[in-house]
């Protein structure tokens, strides 16, 4: 909310708070840790406008017609599996396959490159590492019509994936925090197979549909009213209800649809892959990894929840973290939930999802995996992923999702 107060009596304010949690007297600890608090709470709600090329690519190799990449080793690169890797400032990208030989003594792994696309990658230097192998449908060989949904920031684009033989249950793709409606093309097979009409949608601030005033991630307090919109977008077009599919952030705005859409009656179960369960449990483990105090980064959160930091974040409206801590809220989840978490998920613990799943095994079905970092748990082991997403969900869409005859 706004507020008449000048910013130099906000920050003497914060630098009270910032006392009573630090324990410290001295006025610069109290503007240090005021000051390294702000950065942390602005940056978890602040969008990147690019992705940064911080992955060293060493050399590239011909081999026979086809290549082999030289990468830095890095806790995501020696992990086996199949993985995209784009490079000129994000406009070309890679398919990057098995790993042939890794010394760490040098710190590199060598790979398969599987296929190159909008690009020459034996002259990039470096790039960055993702999940997602595709940049659009066509690359995954897959039909889509380009469709534009009316959400409450502005029209934004989607991608509409039919299905061969489409039932009346529709799968929506919720996209994670710094990623594109690209993260879901991975799940698209699954849901084709099981007779879903598939939507990969924008959200606000995502860098495709517009930017919400703020400019801030609310991650997923706002987030959510998108997906409620392109759940009237498949109702109009035919469906009878929707599974939400939602990865990392999406995850947990997936969770506030269900709780909170006006038309959350139409969501028939969630398949979330590492998602955010209870993002206090989450900015701890952040804070803990960048070597912050923990009075950081309770300092950050409640920056991040009080209407004072408002000033600080950029943020509209404070965060309700509570609204969204579903380890608390376990009981009132009431859509039957598939999570599929990699017990090793170095950005997005994965025990409040064994919490939750423990508190609520009448809802909810936790599919543990290994060695797969965050939600890259298709890319270490697709078969089992398909599988399990398949045989959890195909007794569940009934007739609605049944192909038609």
């Amino acid at each position: 909310m706004a507020t008449s107060e000048q910013p130099s009596n906000v920050w003497l304010k914060w630098g009270v708070l910032g006392a009573a949690a630090a324990g410290v007297g001295s006025l610069a600890v109290v503007t240090a840790t005021a000051g390294l608090a702000a950065y942390f709470a602005r940056r978890v709600v602040t969008p990147e406008k690019q992705r940064v090329d911080d992955l060293a690519i060493l050399a590239v190799i011909p081999d026979g017609p086809r290549l082999q990449v030289v990468l830095e080793a890095t806790a995501d690169t020696i992990i086996d599996g199949t993985y995209g890797l784009y490079f000129n400032d994000s406009r070309a990208h890679a398919i990057i396959g098995p790993i042939i030989s890794y010394v760490p003594r040098e710190g590199s792994v060598t790979r398969e490159v599987v296929a190159v696309h909008g690009g020459d990658l034996r002259t990039a230097t470096s790039g960055w590492w993702t999940g997602s192998l595709y940049a659009n449908p066509e690359e995954a060989g897959l039909r889509y019509e380009d469709v534009t949904l009316d959400l409450p920031v502005g029209p934004a684009p989607a991608w509409l994936l039919p299905a061969r033989n489409p039932g009346h249950t529709w799968a929506i793709m919720v996209h994670g925090r710094g990623a594109t409606r690209t993260e879901g093309l991975r799940a698209v097979p699954t849901a084709h197979r099981l007779g879903m009409n598939a939507l990969l949608m924008s959200y606000r601030n995502d860098g495709d549909a517009p930017a919400a005033p703020d400019g801030r991630y609310g991650l997923g307090v706002t987030e959510w009213a998108d997906v409620e919109a392109a759940i009237d977008f498949a109702i109009a077009r035919g469906a009878k209800d929707v599974v939400l599919f939602g990865f990392s952030m999406g995850g947990a705005i997936s969770l506030q649809t269900a709780d909170q859409a006006r038309n959350r009656k139409h969501v028939l179960a969630l398949v979330l892959d590492a998602p955010v369960i209870n993002w206090v449990n989450v900015l701890a483990h952040q804070a803990q990894l960048n070597r912050m105090p923990d009075y950081i980064g309770r300092y950050a959160q409640l920056m991040l929840t009080h209407p004072l930091g408002q000033r600080i974040t950029g943020l509209a409206a404070p965060v309700n973290f509570k609204s969204m801590d579903w380890v608390s809220r376990a009981v009132e989840l009431r859509t039957p939930s598939l999570i599929l978490h990699s017990i090793d998920d170095d950005f997005v613990p994965y025990e409040p999802t064994a919490e939750l799943a423990k508190r609520n095994p009448e809802m909810v079905t936790f599919e543990p995996f290994s060695k797969a970092g965050h939600t890259k748990e298709w890319n270490v082991d697709p078969v089992r992923w398909e599988n399990v997403v398949e045989c959890w969900l195909r007794p569940r869409l009934g007739r609605h999702g049944l192909p038609r005859e």
